[in-house]
């Protein structure tokens, strides 16, 4: 084996050894953050496991170098088995590193500290039944999730049965007394996902190993053998671990037969990028003490999904760019568009499974801006339409099949679109958190998605109460509040967009039954109120009813009426049946830059909804 790099890791704020599993758990649930080649991967399945025991009949493999000297290249059985010191499975304490022997109380307590770290090591990723797929996991049809356990089973086998090199490399030693506590593992098996282009190769399956006590991870590369059945690659192994020595943490990447790795420069990149740029990036996320507070990347859709069609979206529409009319930039508007095409289709697509539906999804974008959205969904068989106050230029380009409409919209007992599946908001501004509340109004099926940009309330500009959030946050959560009380289920997940405003907020889903419409929209009538100063209507006191066609029953009417421009929905209303007084619509006149719609590394402004 051969030690490919080691960095010493500066602590001020002893956030080690925890920050390492932090770090180690965005390598394993989202490598793409490092490697670009990658879209992402799926967590199919977990269980816990420990290594198993070998009675040795002949000599034993020798213990290695001594502490934090560096272990020879190779993998060959003359070769030295381990690097870094000495931690027999069951020595003491979670912290990865020698350290002195403890008396029965210290060792106790730190046997406790070790179950919390391996409880923190666990808890971003999968969570699901020993051995079996979780829902991450699900829904791929044509690459069927193995069996970790028959995995697991058979590699632990292989290790017992006198791959005493591999055994060295999980526990770090050679030592005499071989493994006398036996520790729990926690073993994830997942699927690697790389871009889809004319450059990928197929997704690949690992096993990762975690062995919180002794600060290791393993990573385990699945290819399939001549009968179809898979197996560990043991030429693509490697290592993390974590070590202490003297009081300073260092982390260190290992591959356990260096002379035999293959790299195809995707999922398997060459040893240098492990040894310098995964490493470096690995020390800096173990010592960063800031959240992130948000979801990884597309956590709500199967990833495998999503890359193939947002490939395919990427061809078919490129060519938008080369004859944009706007004064925005093209590529950015088309990347980002495209990109949220692709993640509603998927979304829709699985929506109908779960269903059992064919019928494709019919929508309305409130505030489409440029209508590049709604043109792209409508083209893939989604009927639907957008709204907006202004007209663009480029919306001349589309073609008779993508309708767009110029107007304002003020909700109201009016604004209502029954017949719609789902509502859109995309930096729909001051419409953002009265979506869920037209949605929830509509009718019963009606659902939503929103992408919050810039903040607004019900009435005005959104004031932060919560000093202890960003206002991002603080904003995500108000109109999660919003769809909450509004009855729907509100899930959240964060898209792969060019802009800094990246979450979305998506209502599938009720809280209530039909028949409890009623007592549900009272509660929304007092929270919109409630938010504006507004007078709160007394308890037991249920507000104006909803027109005909409105929330009121599960099935509501048929057809899709409301995407005909003379459906008969007056956008502009009297003052009479507002929901709220005070709101008022976007002007029609183009506004400036909004400064959160930026491309990632760029500080151009960009105009919301442009």
């Amino acid at each position: 084996m051969a030690e490919l790099g080691r960095v010493a890791v500066r602590d001020p704020h002893s956030l080690l050894p925890g920050g390492f599993w932090a770090a180690v758990a965005v390598w394993v649930e989202r490598p793409q953050v490092a490697n670009k080649r990658l879209c992402g991967v799926r967590l199919e399945a977990r269980r816990s496991a420990c290594l198993p025991r070998v009675e040795h009949s002949g000599p034993r493999p020798s213990s290695g170098p001594e502490p934090e000297e560096r272990a020879p290249a190779g993998c060959g059985p003359k070769e030295g088995p381990g690097h870094g010191q000495c931690f027999p499975e069951g020595g003491p304490g979670p912290r990865p590193g020698a350290v002195p022997e403890q008396g029965p109380q210290e060792n106790q307590g730190r046997r406790q500290q070790g179950e919390d770290q391996r409880e923190a090591a666990k808890a971003p990723l999968l969570s699901g039944a020993r051995g079996q797929p979780g829902k991450a996991g699900a829904g791929e049809g044509d690459f069927p999730a193995p069996d970790l356990d028959s995995l697991w089973d058979d590699f632990s086998r292989s290790l017992a049965s006198g791959n005493r090199e591999m055994l060295a490399f999980f526990t770090r030693s050679g030592a005499e007394s071989q493994l006398e506590a036996q520790h729990e593992l926690d073993v994830i098996l997942r699927t690697v996902i790389p871009k889809m282009n004319a450059h990928s190769c197929a997704p690949k399956r690992e096993i990762v190993v975690q062995d919180v006590l002794n600060g290791t991870v393993i990573f385990l590369p699945l290819e399939e053998d001549s009968e179809g059945n898979l197996k560990v690659k043991t030429s693509n192994v490697y290592q993390i671990q974590l070590s202490q020595s003297e009081g300073e943490w260092f982390i260190s990447v290992l591959i356990f037969c260096p002379e035999r790795w293959h790299s195809d420069g995707i999922v398997y990149p060459k040893p240098t990028w492990l040894g310098e740029e995964l490493l470096a990036r690995l020390a800096r996320w173990c010592v960063e003490s800031r959240q992130s507070g948000f979801k990884s990347t597309l956590s709500l859709i199967s990833i495998m999904k999503y890359s193939r069609v947002h490939q395919a979206l990427k061809e078919k529409y490129k060519d938008m760019t080369k004859v944009w009319p706007e004064v925005t930039d093209p590529e950015k508007f088309v990347h980002e568009d495209v990109a949220l095409a692709a993640y509603l289709l998927i979304l829709w697509e699985e929506e109908r499974a779960e269903r059992g539906e064919t019928a494709r999804q019919c929508f309305v974008d409130l505030g489409c801006g440029n209508g590049l959205l709604v043109h792209i969904l409508s083209r893939e068989g989604h009927p639907g339409r957008g709204i907006d106050v202004r007209r663009r230029k480029v919306w001349d380009m589309y073609g008779p099949e993508t309708h767009l409409e110029e107007s304002a919209i003020t909700p109201n007992d009016k604004t209502l679109f029954p017949d719609v599946d789902w509502l859109i908001g995309n930096h729909s501004d001051e419409l953002t958190p009265w979506i869920p509340v037209i949605a929830a109004r509509s009718s019963y099926n009606c659902r939503f998605f929103v992408l919050p940009c810039c903040f607004f309330d019900f009435v005005g500009k959104y004031q932060r109460r919560q000093s202890k959030k960003t206002q991002y946050r603080g904003y995500l959560d108000f109109i999660t509040e919003v769809g909450t009380t509004c009855g729907f289920h509100v899930e959240e997940d964060c898209l792969r967009i060019p802009s800094t405003k990246r979450v979305c907020l998506i209502g599938k889903s009720r809280t209530y039954p039909p028949a409890g419409e009623d007592s549900v929209d009272e509660r929304r009538t007092r929270y919109i109120n409630s938010r504006r100063g507004g007078p709160v209507s007394p308890p037991g006191q249920v507000p104006a009813p909803r027109p005909p066609g409105a929330a009121g029953g599960a099935d509501g009417p048929e057809g899709h009426g409301a995407l005909d421009a003379g459906a008969g929905h007056t956008l502009e209303s009297p003052a009479e049946g507002l929901w709220l007084s005070g709101f008022r619509p976007r002007e029609k006149a183009k506004r400036g830059a909004c400064p959160w719609r930026k491309w990632p590394g760029s500080w151009t402004g960009r105009r919301c909804r442009s």
